[in-house]
Parts: C-alpha cells; sequence; structure tokens
C-alpha cells in the first residue's frame, strides 16, 4: 500500500504562486508515477500534471502548461503553478500508479492510490 499527503493549499490572489506537496510513504519502491488532479465544484475530477518515476518524463495538461512545474525529491512530489487564476480555484488530489499496471498518465482510472486532497482558492 502506497499513502499520499497533499499540503500547501489555501486562499491566493491570481497572479500569486504556490507551492503544492505530495509527500508519499509505505510501499513506494511500487510507485510508477505520480499525479496532480483537480475537482472543482460541479465539475468532474480533471489531471493537471504528471511525472513518471522511472522515466522523468512530465505530463501537462493544456490549462496549466507553461506555468507549472511538476518535479520530484526523495519521495516528496511538487507541482509549482505560477501566474494563478480565479478558474485553478479546485480541491487538489495527489495520485499514484502501480508499477507494471496497464493505462496512462492523464486518465484519473490509471490511478490507484490517492490523497484526501488540499483546497486551492484564487481571488480575483
Amino acid at each position: 500500500q502506497v499513502q499520499l499527503a497533499e499540503s500547501g493549499g489555501g486562499l491566493m490572489e491570481t497572479g500569486d504562486s504556490l507551492r503544492l506537496s505530495c509527500a508519499t510513504s509505505g510501499r513506494t519502491d511500487n510507485i510508477h508515477g505520480v499525479g496532480w488532479f483537480r475537482q472543482a465544484p460541479g465539475k468532474e475530477r480533471e489531471f493537471v500534471a504528471a511525472l513518471s518515476w522511472t522515466s522523468g518524463t512530465t505530463y501537462y495538461a493544456d490549462v496549466v502548461k507553461g506555468r507549472s512545474t511538476i518535479s520530484k525529491a526523495k519521495n516528496t512530489v511538487y507541482l509549482q503553478m505560477n501566474y494563478l487564476k480565479p478558474d485553478d480555484t479546485a480541491v487538489y488530489y495527489c495520485s499514484a500508479r502501480r508499477r507494471f499496471s496497464g493505462g496512462d498518465f492523464v486518465t484519473r482510472s490509471s490511478y490507484h492510490w490517492w490523497g484526501q486532497g488540499t483546497q486551492v482558492t484564487v481571488a480575483s
């Protein structure tokens, strides 16, 4: 089993930057990669960014590409987001894919473990 714990959310202003953290624990040797998803009120949970732990390849949704960076230090994954907009308001979830599993890094159903989420609110 893998446990994930997000932190770093909060109330932000338009144009601000923030860094979300996802601390992984447990059987981290079983992790293929980690992704960030977000869910705004009344909307589906959507892909934001992901990082393959095996290849180092990164993936970004178009809505954050160019202003976000996903990175890893030891067993913690970070999501740096710049130039925040009110549309970035959502609960942000960290998730992990199991090694030797099918799927891809942008599809929600490809992920096996999830954190509890951290709220990010961007005021206009």
